[in-house]
């Protein structure tokens, strides 16, 4: 019982490095999942306790929405104006900070949100870095209802494994309506390729391929945390 803990802790201790880049008066893309509602909580303490202050957040997901109100903080939609900054979690971190996202569910608001910085920092513990993506993760694929047998026929095409996100007795839905089918990705490919390739498939609204995004990752480990940036 005690490594889920520990790793809520180690998921806890990146969050915290990550909001010391976050500064007063900075628009702050809020991001989605397990890890980032640590670095959510963290900045609501730091505007609460006066540290951080004019702090607007934008949310990559209802549920981020309502725990940054929460928590105090002031939370706007997203509009063309750029963000300094958005903290996000994970679902794995290959060596050149390239990304698999979106076994939260909240993939397409997060693209859509965090392509809107110059400086995306990702929080993770140390089970979320491979040296390849693919080693332990499915890429999410976010579809559209309609049609929807269809599309995952031609994603099969391209991912033969895979399956549609199904919890319970009906598809998972995402905050935009949409269902999500987990591809299996195969030993050697390449993510740029196969994600034009995903994009370009009729019924596909957005992948969890986060590419050339990830600015910073702080990862951490029991011996500490490490910080890496993009080369």
């Amino acid at each position: 019982m005690a490594e889920p803990l520990d790793l809520e802790a180690l998921k806890q201790q990146a969050a915290v490095r990550a909001t010391d880049l976050v500064r007063s008066g900075m628009r702050v893309g809020l991001g989605t999942g397990s890890t980032a509602k640590y670095a959510i909580e963290e900045i609501g303490r730091r505007v609460g306790s006066g540290e951080l202050t004019g702090i607007v957040g934008v949310a990559t997901s209802e549920a981020s929405d309502v725990l940054a109100r929460q928590v105090g903080i002031v939370v706007e939609p997203l509009d063309p104006r750029p963000l300094d900054i958005a903290i996000d979690g994970a679902d794995e971190i290959d060596p050149q900070l390239d990304l698999i996202k979106g076994l939260g569910g909240a993939l397409l608001r997060e693209k859509l949100t965090e392509i809107q910085t110059g400086t995306l920092v990702i929080i993770a513990d140390h089970t979320k870095t491979v040296a390849h993506l693919g080693q332990k993760a499915p890429v999410p694929i976010e579809i559209a209802r309609f049609g929807f047998l269809s599309t995952i026929e031609r994603l099969r095409a391209i991912l033969p494994g895979g399956r549609l996100r199904q919890p319970g007795a009906q598809p998972y839905v995402t905050d935009n309506g949409n269902y999500i089918y987990d591809g299996q990705l195969p030993p050697e490919f390449d993510p740029a390729v196969l994600e034009r390739q995903l994009k370009g498939t009729l019924g596909v609204v957005e992948t969890g391929f986060f590419l050339g995004m990830a600015t910073h990752a702080f990862v951490a480990a029991p011996d500490g945390v490490q910080e890496y940036r993009r080369r």
